[in-house]
C-alpha cells in the first residue's frame, strides 16, 4: 500500500508534520513545497515525475491502495512472469520463478502503457459490457412493460368471452382472473430479480469506466498497470455472467397468453388456461473478440509489415455508383447507392435483406450504433442536411441540416465528422446540433474522412493526397505518391490507426503507417479492383470491406 500521502514523507521521517503538495510515484511518498524543491532539483530525483495531492485525490481508493512493491520481500517490482501473470521482484524470481521461461523486464511492459493497445482494449471492452448491460435491462423492462399489455388484452379478451355466457360462471371467472393475476405476479417478479441484478452489475461497470479515466491521466504507470489487471479479471467475469446468462434458460422471454375453453357451457368445468410460454433470448452481444488468457502482453498489433489481408467472401451487391458502406455489428452489410438515392442492407452471405428509399439524395455512410447509420447528402446545394436513419423501423430518425455540402462522413463520441468542400472540415453534435470547424482548408466536394482517436484523416482526389490534422486543425502529416495512390476516395482506420486508404484510378487499397511515413499496397486489380471507390474497416472483428463504383463489393479478414 501506498505511503500516507496527505502529509510530507521526508518531514514525516525527521518527526516533522507537513502536508504534502505533490506525489511522487517513484518514491512512493507526498513531498512538502520545501521538499518538493530539493527533490526536483537533486541529481537522483530531478528526472522523477509528479502529481499534485489535490489531483492525485481524484484516483479511485483500491488504486490508491494497491501495493506497488513486493509485500513478501519489500523490494521493487523488476520482472513480470507471463507464465503466472504477476509482477516479481528480484528475490521472488530465485524463490518461486526460477524455472519460468517467460519473463519480462517490468519497464518495457509499464511504458508507454497508457497509450498501449491493451489501455485501449480494456476501455473497449468496458464500453462494450457496459452496452450489453444496457441492451439486457432494456430487453427486460421492454419484457415486462409488454406482459402488462398482454395481460390487459387478456382481461378484456376474458371479459369479453364471461359476457356471452350465464351468471353461473362468475365463479368460475374469479378463479380464472386470480391465476392469472397469481401468474403474473410469479413471472414479473422473476424479471425483477434478473433486472436488479443486470442494474447493480452494470453500475460497477460504469463505475469502473469512470475511475478509468482517472487512471490513465493521474496514476502512476505501475498504478495503471496494476489496476488495468484488476480491472480485466471484473470484466472477463461479467462477460461470462452475460454469456452465461444468454446460454442459460434465465434469459429466456416471458410471454402470456390465454386459451378459452370451447365445451358446452354445460360441460365447463373451467374458464379457460393460463399459458406461460418462454422463447430464447435473441439479443445480439457485444463482443469485441473472444477473450484471450493473457490480453496485456498477447494482442499482437497490426503493423505494414505483419499485414496480409485474407479473402472471405467477394460478391455482386448489384448497385451502381456505391458511395458508401459499413458493416454492422451483426456481420450485414450497408451500402449508400448514389444513383439511386437508397441504402441497401445485405445479409452476411450478400444477399438483399431490404432497402430503404425516399429520404433524398445519399453520398457516404457512417455506423452509429447496432440500428442506426448517418446518410450525407452529398453536393447537392437543394438538399443540405445529414439524415440519421434508423435501420429498425427503416425510417429517418432525425435530419441535421448543415448548410454545406456533406459527403464524406465519420462517426465519434456522439459527433460526426463530415466534408463539406470549400469549408473543410466539419463537426457536428447529434446532442445539441451545434457545429463546428475543424479546418477550413478547401477540399474537394467528393472527399472522405476517417478518425482514429485525436486524429482526422481526409482524401483529396483532386491532389492524389491523404491528410492527417488534429481536432484543432492542425496538419500532422501529408502522405503523397500518384505513382502508389492516384484519386484517393475511400478512407478507413484499423484498431492499431493504421490508414486504409482506396485509389480509383491506380484500383488499388493502399495501407500507410500511422506516422504517414511509411505505405504498403496491399489490394490490386489482381484482387478483382475495378474504379474502387469506399472501404471501410470494423475495429471489433478486424474487417475490411471494400466496394467498387459498379456494385462489386469484396470482404477480408486483416488477422
Amino acid at each position: 500500500m501506498t505511503s500516507n500521502w496527505s502529509v510530507c514523507g521526508v518531514c514525516d521521517y525527521r518527526h516533522i508534520t507537513k502536508p504534502s503538495i505533490v506525489w511522487c510515484s517513484e518514491c512512493d511518498e507526498g513531498l512538502c513545497e520545501e521538499c518538493n524543491e530539493h527533490h526536483g532539483i537533486s541529481k537522483g530525483t530531478r528526472n522523477h515525475g509528479t502529481v499534485c495531492i489535490t489531483e492525485y485525490k481524484k484516483l479511485p481508493n483500491k488504486v490508491l491502495q494497491l501495493v506497488l512493491s513486493c509485500d513478501k520481500h519489500n523490494e521493487k517490482y523488476q520482472i513480470f512472469c507471463k507464465k503466472h501473470d504477476c509482477p516479481c521482484c528480484k528475490k521472488c524470481i530465485v524463490e518461486t520463478h526460477n524455472d519460468c521461461k517467460d519473463l519480462t523486464d517490468i519497464d518495457d511492459i509499464l511504458r508507454d502503457i497508457k497509450s498501449s493497445n491493451a489501455f485501449a482494449e480494456i476501455v473497449l471492452s468496458l464500453s462494450e459490457v457496459a452496452k450489453n448491460f444496457k441492451r439486457l435491462r432494456t430487453n427486460w423492462e421492454e419484457n415486462l412493460a409488454s406482459l402488462g399489455k398482454k395481460i390487459r388484452e387478456i382481461e378484456k379478451a376474458v371479459q369479453e368471452t364471461r359476457a356471452k355466457i350465464t351468471q353461473h360462471l362468475d365463479k368460475l371467472q374469479d378463479e380464472m382472473l386470480k391465476e392469472l393475476k397469481k401468474r403474473e405476479n410469479e413471472e414479473s417478479n422473476k424479471i425483477r430479480i434478473i433486472l436488479k441484478s443486470l442494474m447493480d452489475k452494470e453500475h460497477k461497470i460504469t463505475e469502473h469506466q469512470t475511475n478509468i479515466a482517472n487512471i490513465k491521466q493521474y496514476a502512476s504507470e505501475l498504478q495503471a498497470f496494476l489496476a488495468l489487471k484488476h480491472i480485466e479479471k471484473e470484466v472477463a467475469a461479467n462477460e461470462l455472467y452475460i454469456q452465461s446468462m444468454i446460454k442459460s434458460d434465465g434469459a429466456n422471454q416471458i410471454e402470456m397468453s390465454w386459451k378459452p375453453n370451447t365445451f358446452l357451457l354445460s360441460a365447463i368445468k373451467k374458464f379457460g388456461d393460463v399459458v406461460v410460454t418462454e422463447n430464447l433470448c435473441k439479443i445480439p452481444i457485444l463482443k469485441q473478440k473472444d477473450k484471450q488468457a493473457q490480453m496485456m502482453v498477447t494482442v499482437t498489433p497490426i503493423t505494414i509489415d505483419n499485414l496480409k489481408p485474407v479473402l472471405l467472401q467477394s460478391f455482386d451487391a448489384k448497385l451502381r455508383f456505391i458511395a458508401g458502406c459499413t458493416l454492422l455489428p451483426d456481420c450485414r452489410m450497408v451500402f449508400a447507392c448514389s444513383a439511386y438515392k437508397m441504402i441497401k442492407i445485405l445479409k452476411p452471405d450478400g444477399s438483399p435483406e431490404f432497402e430503404i428509399r425516399e429520404f433524398g439524395p445519399v453520398f457516404d455512410l457512417a455506423l452509429i450504433d447496432d440500428n442506426s447509420v448517418a446518410v450525407t447528402s452529398g453536393y447537392f446545394k437543394d438538399c443540405l442536411q445529414i439524415n440519421l436513419i434508423d435501420l429498425k423501423t427503416k425510417k429517418v430518425n432525425k435530419p441535421l441540416t448543415v448548410n454545406t455540402v456533406n459527403t464524406g462522413v465519420a462517426y465519434i463520441e456522439d459527433k460526426l465528422i463530415y466534408c463539406s468542400g470549400k469549408d473543410g472540415i466539419q463537426i457536428i453534435s447529434l446532442n445539441d446540433a451545434s457545429i463546428d470547424n475543424v479546418s477550413k482548408t478547401s477540399i474537394p466536394d467528393n472527399s472522405y474522412v476517417a478518425v482514429f482517436r485525436d486524429n482526422i484523416f481526409y482524401t483529396d482526389c483532386n491532389d492524389n493526397s491523404v491528410t492527417c490534422i488534429g481536432f484543432q486543425g492542425n496538419v500532422k502529416w501529408e502522405f503523397k505518391n500518384e505513382n502508389v495512390l492516384n484519386a484517393p476516395f475511400g478512407i478507413s482506420v484499423d484498431r492499431d490507426g493504421n490508414v486504409y486508404v482506396v485509389g480509383e484510378n491506380s484500383n488499388n487499397v493502399v495501407v500507410i503507417s500511422p506516422n504517414g511515413r511509411n505505405y504498403k499496397q496491399v489490394l490490386t486489380s489482381e484482387n478483382g479492383l475495378k474504379e474502387p471507390v469506399v472501404v471501410h474497416i470494423d475495429r471489433s472483428s478486424c474487417k475490411m470491406l471494400v466496394a467498387n463504383r459498379k456494385g462489386k463489393a469484396i470482404l477480408y479478414s486483416l488477422i
